[in-house]
Formats: C-alpha cells, structure tokens, sequence
C-alpha cells in the first residue's frame, strides 16, 4: 500500500493534474459564457481557452525549478518537455484544428450534392489545438497553480 500513499501524495502529480483540472474547469466556464450553452464534454475536451496541456507541462517545470533549482536536471527535462507541448499545441494540433474545419465543410458540400450521404462519422473534431493566447493562458495558469500549491501545501 506504500506505492498508493507515494502516488497520492506525488507533489510533482498532484500540481500537474489540478492544474489540468482548472485548466478544464476554466475553459468549460468560458465556453459556457461566450456560447451561453453549458457542454459538459469541454471538461475533457481539447483546444479551447486555456490550454490544459500547457497547464499541466507548466506546472510540472515550475513545480521542478522550485524544487530543484534552475540549473537541475529535473528542471531541464521538463522544461523542455513544456516547450515542446505548448509548441505542438500551437503548431501541428492548431493545423490539425484547420483541416479538420476545411474536410467537414468538403463533407457537407458532399452531402449536399449527393444522393448517397456520408455517415456522420465522417465528420472531425474541430476543437483539436490551441491560438497562442490560449497556450499563454495554459503557461500562466499552471505556473500559478503550481506556485501556490508549492508554497501553501509542500514546501
């Protein structure tokens, strides 16, 4: 039961799951509001504002760097798993978003035309990556979490 108690006390996971929570909270609150339609599904959804990815890397790094210092290992790592993410977020999976909008708009136009219809399986997620200032809005969510948890619970 050892490994139960070192998991669930886990500093390093515990700043990194609750800052993808907020992060999911948050993004669910604004959908909801600009919207005015509550969706559930954006609590574990992707894209959106914030970044939950972002939050969680972020967190972690500066969770690392308070622990370990700047110059550690630890530190490095996750720093530069961060910026890989928040990168990736903003880059490949922002495309990924935009062509996603493109072949359902090619899907529909299909169906339009067509006597035979394409299953609604056809249809992609649009929610798949992230603008910048929704990956600023991730970094800075997750750094502040992970300070405030640091200093109020485990240092």
């Amino acid at each position: 039961m050892k490994w139960l108690y070192d998991l669930l006390s886990n500093e390093y996971l515990i700043i990194g799951v609750s800052s993808w929570l907020i992060a999911q909270v948050l993004k669910t609150i604004l959908h909801a509001v600009v919207n005015r339609k509550l969706d559930m599904w954006r609590l574990v959804g992707d894209g959106g504002m914030p970044s939950g990815h972002s939050a969680t890397v972020t967190s972690v790094a500066v969770v690392s760097a308070l622990v370990y210092g700047l110059g550690s290992f630890e530190c490095a790592i996750s720093v530069v798993l961060a910026i890989i993410v928040c990168h990736d977020a903003c880059g490949v999976r922002r495309e990924t978003g935009k062509q996603a909008v493109l072949l359902n708009e090619i899907a529909e136009l299909i169906n339009n035309l067509s006597t035979d219809k394409l299953s609604d399986e056809v249809k992609l997620k649009v929610f798949v990556g992230h603008t910048i200032p929704q990956v600023m809005a991730g970094i800075l969510t997750g750094a502040i979490n992970a300070t405030v948890l640091h200093f109020a619970f485990f240092a």
